[in-house]
């Protein structure tokens, strides 16, 4: 896996989606595997990125107590999750945005749907969105693809992200590298932007 795009640091965004308690503490409800090992990756980058004067976007899925915005979300094996005023909400404590970084949050898998990301980037003057965090098969691949889908070149970062189930990582990001974008490790995309 290579990275076919011409990246330029001043025209990257870094969007970190949903490492949230409910997806990355031991017993969380949608507990992935490889959550907690991925963190000091993304730390790392998210060091690198900022040094580089690359945003960080990091993504918060969060729903209301009363259970009204989930859509379909719930009819399949999905048990509840990211309710407003909950621990499992809030966003892993390693990862705190800092003062320079912004959240973005959403109600449905994609970052784009229903949120200003789009609006957010737009300002930002940016053509490339750099992926990390969870879910590779469900969040992280409908933001790879709805911001394919709006002329972004999209970069999915293999070792910063996991996947709700073992086995599902790898198909899911050669899929995204199929259709979406390129998908690379952390180290290779740093060594892109110091060029």
């Amino acid at each position: 896996m290579a990275i076919q795009v011409d990246i330029k640091a001043d025209k990257c965004a870094v969007l970190v989606v949903d490492m949230l308690n409910d997806f990355i503490l031991e017993g969380a409800p949608i507990e992935s595997p490889g959550a907690r090992e991925i963190i000091p990756t993304i730390v790392d980058f998210l060091d690198f990125s900022r040094s580089k004067d690359i945003p960080v976007i990091l993504v918060q899925e969060i729903h209301r107590k009363e259970k009204v915005d989930f859509g379909r979300e719930l009819d399949r094996e999905e048990p509840e999750h990211c309710l407003e005023g909950t621990k499992g909400v809030e966003i892993h404590k390693d990862l705190t945005p800092k003062k320079e970084d912004f959240v973005v949050q959403k109600r449905r898998y994609s970052s784009f749907h229903a949120t200003d990301l789009e609006i957010l980037l737009k300002g930002l003057g940016v053509d490339t969105v750099i992926i990390a965090g969870i879910a590779t098969n469900v969040c992280v691949h409908a933001t790879a693809l709805d911001a394919q889908q709006r002329d972004y070149n999209v970069i999915v970062l293999e070792d910063g992200t996991a996947a709700t189930e073992e086995g599902l990582q790898a198909p899911f990001l050669r899929n995204i590298e199929y259709v979406i974008g390129d998908v690379a490790t952390t180290e290779e995309v740093k060594q892109e932007l110091s060029k």
